[in-house]
Order: structure tokens, then C-alpha cells, then sequence
């Protein structure tokens, strides 16, 4: 029984952020669908935190009642920023690349996350480099070929590989010309959110170190995210109505996104940045770029083109590599 705990131990960091982009594939074809019907980005990820608040605020209040940091300036101010930087700012120029483009594809663009966040953590040394270390080199190594993989399927498409016939082509044949339109746009927005994502998770190591208390600290983002969002969206949508929401795909997106991708999400990641890392944490979203093409193809008619494939193929073959130099890392801490 205590060789079975050791290795469950072992593995709840793997299964849990593996979850999790089971969740995130999820979430981006809700809420596309959700935005294809006209709802707005900004409302929509305010109810999503309005939602996520609800839901966590409750546990923290009572489970971390005893273990609660006392809260000061300089972390109430970080929090802010937090709740700037992913529930306001990344969420919304994502879902703005989403609309002008397809989910499939801004999915992919979230390749480049572990790059980015690599490299953000070697400039405020939460990620020490040293050449003459394989595992360094591995990491090196394993973000370049993510890159690679993205950039594989961004600039070659090649030819639609048909893997499941679909009658449903519903909206493909009249949005493919208004999407190739906004597509420059689209992958700008996205590279953006992927940017702010990068500086949230950078942050967010920076403040658990200070305030560790994962649930309050998620509780608090979601709160601040909500309040940010909405005063972001009343400048953006003067429109009063379309803040009603029935049951319907609206509320669907709302709430799904709010408990599984920011309440969930905003948790075990805090869980796992504690003990692994903000680099560890973002080296699986590549593997949320397979699921969402695969359940694009099949519920939104989005065409699966081989450079997709390809690039799918690298991505991985980083992702490997990357999480092969953080294990070797994390057991060489262990043996000290």
C-alpha cells in the first residue's frame, strides 16, 4: 500500500493537468459555439467568473478558515493584476481570435504557452538554465520543437483529411471567406492572450509563495476577475439586453467554463505550480490542442487539414521532451 501511495503521488501532478485540458478543449467549443450565436466575449467572461465565485468562494471560506494568510496591500495588489491578466485580458482577446477565426485553430496557437512561460521564467529566474545539464537542454530542446509544431500548423495546411463525414458542414461554406479575412487579426488577439496567460502563470507562482492558500487565493481572482469584467464590459456593450441569458448555450458556456476552467482550474493549477512549477503546468496544453481539433471535426464541421496533423505530431514530441527535463529536475531536488 505505501509503494501504491508513492506512485499515486507521483502521478496526480500528470492526471490532474491532464484533466484539465480535457476540461479546456471542452470549454473552447462551448463557448464558440455560444459566441456563434452572438453573445459577447466580455459578458460572457464576466458571467464565466460571476459563476466561478459562487462555486469556490464557499469551500475557501471554510476549509482555509484557520490556514488563511493574513491579507496586505502588496498582495491585494497582485490580485488585481491576476485578475487583470487572465480572467479579463486573456480570456477576452482569446476569445476574440476564436470568433475571427476557428476554435481548432486559436487552440493550437495555445502551443506556444510553454515557450512563452519557459522563457519568462528564465528572466525572473524561476526556471534556472544551464547548458551543461541535459535536463536544461531537454527543456530547450523540447520548446523549440512545440514552436516548431505550431508553426508547422499555422503556415501548411495541406490537404482535409476527412477522418469523420460529417452531413452538418453547417456555417463552414458561407464563414470560411469572412474568416480567412480576419484571420491576421484573429492570430494576433490570440498571441496576446497566450502572452497575458504566460504572465499570469509567472505571477501567480510569485504570489503563492507570499499568499499559500490556493482556494482563497483562487476565490479572490475569480471575485476580482468578475468585477474587472464587468466594469470592462459595460464600457464595451452599452446594450443592456444582451446580458439575458436563458437556457441556452449562454448559460451552458457560463457555467461550464466558470466551475471546470476557472474555479477547477485556477486551483490545481495553484496546487501543482507549488510543486512543480509554472513550466510543468503549461507544457500539457499542447495535448488541448488534439482534443479540441478532434471535437471540432466532430460537433462544430471544422475541416482537419494534414499540416494540422503534422504539427499535432511534433507538438507532442516536445511536450515529451520538455516534461522529460522538468522530471529530471524535479527527482534530481528530490534526491537533495
Amino acid at each position: 500500500m505505501g509503494a501504491l501511495c508513492n506512485v499515486l503521488n507521483k502521478v496526480k501532478p500528470y492526471l490532474a493537468i491532464v484533466s484539465l485540458q480535457f476540461g479546456y478543449a471542452g470549454m473552447y467549443i462551448v463557448s464558440m459555439v455560444c459566441l456563434k450565436h452572438g453573445m459577447s466575449n466580455f459578458i460572457l467572461a464576466t458571467y464565466r467568473h460571476v459563476v466561478a465565485t459562487i462555486v469556490i468562494a464557499p469551500f475557501a471560506f471554510v476549509l482555509e478558515r484557520k490556514i488563511r494568510p493574513k491579507m496586505t496591500l502588496p498582495i491585494f495588489l497582485r490580485i488585481v493584476a491576476l485578475a487583470f491578466l487572465e480572467p479579463v485580458l486573456d480570456q477576452n482577446l482569446y476569445y476574440l481570435g476564436m470568433k475571427m477565426t476557428t476554435a481548432t485553430y486559436a487552440s493550437a496557437f495555445v502551443n506556444m504557452l510553454p515557450a512563452v512561460t519557459f522563457i519568462l521564467a528564465m528572466i525572473f529566474r524561476l526556471e534556472k538554465v544551464n547548458v551543461k545539464k541535459i535536463r536544461s537542454v531537454a527543456k530547450i530542446i523540447g520548446t523549440a520543437i512545440t514552436v516548431m509544431g505550431a508553426m508547422v500548423m499555422t503556415l501548411y495546411k495541406g490537404p482535409i483529411i476527412d477522418f469523420i463525414k460529417s452531413e452538418g458542414a453547417i456555417h463552414h461554406g458561407t464563414t470560411s471567406e469572412s474568416t480567412s479575412k480576419h484571420m491576421v487579426t484573429g492570430t494576433i488577439f490570440v498571441l496576446g492572450s497566450i502572452c497575458s496567460w504566460s504572465g499570469f502563470f509567472i505571477l501567480q507562482s510569485f504570489t503563492l509563495k507570499q499568499y499559500p492558500a490556493e482556494l482563497s487565493l483562487t476565490a479572490m481572482i475569480c471575485f476580482m476577475g468578475m468585477v474587472e469584467g464587468a466594469g470592462v464590459s459595460l464600457v464595451m456593450v452599452r446594450d443592456l439586453s444582451a446580458w439575458k441569458v436563458g437556457w441556452d448555450s449562454r448559460l451552458l458556456a457560463a457555467t461550464y467554463s466558470g466551475i471546470v476552467c476557472s474555479g477547477i482550474a485556477y486551483y490545481v493549477q495553484g496546487v501543482v505550480i507549488r510543486q512543480r512549477g509554472p513550466v510543468f503546468v503549461t507544457s500539457f496544453s499542447p495535448l488541448c490542442m488534439i482534443i479540441t481539433a478532434m471535437l471540432g471535426g466532430i460537433i462544430l464541421a471544422e475541416k482537419i487539414h494534414l499540416g494540422s496533423i503534422l504539427g499535432a505530431i511534433i507538438i507532442v514530441t516536445g511536450l515529451f521532451t520538455v516534461v522529460w527535463g522538468q522530471k529530471q529536475r524535479c527527482e534530481r531536488l528530490r534526491n537533495r
